[in-house]
């Protein structure tokens, strides 16, 4: 992956300005952020309405319209307000349990109730910073903010670099739209060099040195530990994207910000999956042994012991380790189901091919750092059946998602994964807080504070009031050389029907014989189907672009009398009748069409592609799949739903593309 142009450790980064794609609003009324009804008054007088009065009228309705756009497009950068109207101090709120922890996996639930819980209320600041004048931006040159991250001489190096241009990419995007009042925000780099005296000597020069606004960083979590102590003797804010070390808010800084998941989330979500919903019962961790590894698998072994299954055994490795062998064979000889992997993709993959080659087939489960393209490239076929949690949705359809991608990929010729994505919306949210509040440290600070709720390009975050994410995880399971990921809880599932999609079980389907027909129906089918060229079937085209009841009859005696073999629905109208009379025929339905609802009704015979994808895809998909499975309704549906190739495209078994 390549470096951005001009970065040098221990100097600030200039703005390429690359892309008017920004950065997340800046401003916002605060009854938003605090979940209220805004109190404007938009209701008009009924009697006397002057010219004045309707115009004052309009104007506290425009301000109500654009508060809510800013909601609703919080990936679009429209400018800083320069704390001209700061938020204030946050408002008070609590949140119980902490973390949101399930009452089966909360110390000591099965026999009392505690009389205090820690952690629940908002953290408090007191002192002074404050008072200090707000610096004008007409006073400064640039918005210093100060990055800290393992960029050279760390194995963590290239986790480093990933962070930094996820931040990076956030800062030249806000400078392209105007940065701060014109002026540009700077990042301020230093490297993390896994020593503390040295670590501390880089945050040290954060404060006195560059005069930073606010730290960004880092990813172990000691030198985290020690960026908090220096935040609070400088009265400096510390955002974080990438340390999940869970004791680090339990300081009860006030200065603190983070959008990652801790290890008491991620924990708690592998208990929940392994025991309650696989019930398995013996478990082993196997655990690089450093900080991260140490800390991260302590929240797995209170929920594991909570839950009835105590850890059999804990083994673990020195991140340099290549050979993993005689840890296996101690694991081996415990006769367990599975195998809790806490450590990065190499090792993680080196793991599960030895495993393999040692005739290991228990399940394998990890933590997030496990889970990536290159665990699935190192690993091979042994990382079959893997299956770790994740921050956020790598496959989302969301546009602010795919335009991130999109524009990180031109950027950096590389996808980004949750160390850059991660970073870009943190330091949206930085970004965020200074305009909103000005250049004051512990107004910046109460800014970050306010913030419940966020949207970014990873998706809807909420915060505890130890401002932490608290979003649910994703679990990422390996299929077929691919990861395939669906959203998941720690908490204990009430109901869980057809998620995972739900097989057809009905009587056995007869095969088509002769001309292989496929309907097309949709707004101008008739026209569509015969201008375009079919690979080997004969297509039926019936408009939906006329009366209704004309349309679905018409539909129907293609289903039924000209036994079609499967059916094309072009829009979502024609996608919602068609699947309607699919699940009734047992005839498959692709459906062209960006409603995510069609696939949310449990009904095995439609698939959805995404809207915009042509007729002439969607037969190529059909064609592939029937020349695997014959032609035969049943089994054209079962290869789609298998999760096998077709024709490039490939669709989960709920039937959403991959």
């Amino acid at each position: 992956m390549r470096e951005s142009p001009g970065l040098r450790l221990g100097a600030s980064t200039a703005s390429e300005g690359e892309t008017k794609n920004a950065a997340p609003r800046l401003r916002r009324s605060p009854d938003l952020d605090r979940g209220l009804t805004p109190t404007a008054n938009i209701t008009p007088p009924l009697r006397g309405f002057t010219k004045k009065g309707l115009l004052e009228w309009g104007a506290r309705c425009m301000v109500l319209v654009v508060a809510f756009c800013g909601l609703a497009h919080s990936q679009t950068f429209t400018g800083c307000s320069c704390g001209k109207n700061p938020p204030g101090r946050p408002a008070e709120r609590s949140m119980k349990p902490y973390a949101q922890e399930p009452e089966d996996m909360q110390p000591f639930s099965k026999f009392t109730q505690p009389y205090y819980q820690h952690y629940v209320d908002l953290v408090e600041y007191n002192g002074a910073a404050r008072d200090v004048p707000v610096v004008k931006a007409s006073e400064v040159s640039e918005v210093r903010i100060g990055f800290i991250g393992p960029l050279e001489n760390h194995p963590d190096a290239a986790l480093g670099k990933k962070m930094l241009n996820g931040a990076q990419m956030a800062i030249d995007e806000a400078n392209a739209a105007g940065g701060y009042g014109g002026k540009p925000f700077k990042l301020m780099l230093h490297n993390d060099s896994a020593i503390w005296g040295a670590s501390s000597n880089e945050l040290v020069k954060m404060v006195y040195d560059d005069q930073d606004w606010a730290m960004f960083g880092s990813i172990s979590g000691d030198t985290t530990h020690i960026a908090l102590r220096v935040s609070l003797k400088a009265e400096m804010p510390i955002v974080n994207s990438a340390s999940t070390d869970p004791t680090i808010v339990e300081t009860i800084i006030p200065w603190y910000f983070s959008v990652l998941q801790d290890d008491r989330t991620q924990g708690y979500t592998l208990a929940r999956h392994i025991y309650t919903e696989l019930g398995l019962k013996r478990v082993a961790l196997l655990r690089v042994n450093d900080r991260y590894g140490r800390f991260g698998v302590g929240k797995f072994r209170d929920a594991s012991r909570r839950l009835g299954h105590p850890v059999v055994i804990e083994q673990k490795f020195f991140p340099y380790d290549t050979d993993f062998s005689h840890q296996l064979k101690v694991i081996q000889e415990s006769r367990v189901d599975g195998v809790v992997l806490w450590t990065d993709e190499p090792q993680a993959a080196m793991i599960l091919k030895q495993m393999r080659e040692l005739g290991m087939q228990q399940r394998v489960f990890g933590s997030h750092r496990t889970l990536g393209p290159e665990l699935v490239k190192l690993a091979g076929p042994a990382a079959e059946g893997f299956q770790a949690v994740y921050p956020y949705d790598p496959d989302s359809t969301d546009p602010a998602w795919l335009a991130y991608k999109s524009r990180y990929e031109a950027k950096y010729h590389a996808e980004p994964d949750h160390f850059s994505a991660l970073a870009y919306d943190q330091m949206q949210i930085l970004l965020q807080a200074i305009c909103a509040a000005g250049l004051n440290r512990a107004m910046i600070r109460d800014a970050l504070y306010g913030t419940v709720s966020y949207t970014g390009v990873t998706g809807a975050m909420q915060f505890d009031p130890n401002d932490k994410q608290i979003r649910s995880l994703y679990l990422g399971t390996v299929h077929n050389g691919r990861i395939e990921y669906r959203k998941t809880s720690m908490e204990k599932e009430y109901a869980r029907v057809g998620e995972d999609g739900v097989p057809y079980a009905g009587p056995p389907v007869a095969d088509a014989t002769g001309n292989l027909k496929v309907a097309v129906f949709g707004p101008g089918a008739e026209k569509t189907a015969s201008s375009t060229k079919s690979p080997g079937f004969e297509l039926v085209g019936i408009s939906s672009d006329v009366p209704w009841g004309k349309a679905s009859s018409a539909l129907v005696s293609a289903v039924y009398d000209k036994d079609v073999i499967a059916v094309i629905a072009l829009d979502r109208a024609s996608s919602h009748l068609a699947e309607q009379i699919g699940v009734k025929a047992f005839v498959p339905v692709i459906a062209v069409s960006s409603d995510h609802a069609l696939t949310s009704t449990n009904i095995p015979w439609i698939f959805r592609l995404p809207e915009g994808t042509s007729l002439e895809q969607a037969l190529k998909t059909l064609a592939a799949a029937e020349q695997q499975s014959g032609p035969n309704r049943a089994r054209i549906r079962e290869e789609l739903a298998s999760g096998r190739e077709s024709a490039g495209l490939r669709f989960q078994a709920t039937g959403e593309p991959r």
